[in-house]
């Protein structure tokens, strides 16, 4: 593995890219209707995800770090509740649920991974 020089030579930020492109083409088929609704909460939330692992890169403090990593947990939290809402509202199929729910999972254990690798977790 090489020098992880920018946020976007991080795995996290790459699976959680991915989740995004996947919502962005998911919520294309989303009612007319929800476009200010679900449609815009959902990609605000999953766009939050990543923006936060990139700024939290870029923080030196390990504090600091492990503060936007966490924010970023908070947003995929919220994406994972819209898809049970995605679902059972049926704007979503049962397929479409599994794979993007299952990369969220991937993203948060990531995620976690960069949260308990900052220097000042409290492994407690």
């Amino acid at each position: 593995m090489g020098k992880i020089s920018s946020f976007t030579d991080l795995i996290a930020w790459k699976e959680g890219h991915a989740l995004v492109l996947m919502v962005y083409k998911v919520t294309k088929k989303f009612p007319r209707e929800e476009m200010f609704g679900l449609t815009n909460q959902i990609r605000r939330a999953v766009v939050s995800v990543t923006s936060n692992v990139a700024e939290g890169f870029s923080r030196f403090s390990s504090n600091d770090k492990s503060r936007f990593y966490s924010m970023a947990q908070g947003s995929l939290t919220e994406v994972q509740n819209q898809l049970i809402i995605a679902r059972d509202v049926e704007y979503l199929s049962a397929k479409e649920y599994a794979d993007v729910a299952d990369q969220t999972i991937l993203v948060h254990k990531l995620i976690n991974g960069l949260i308990k690798n900052s220097p000042n977790y409290d492994r407690s």
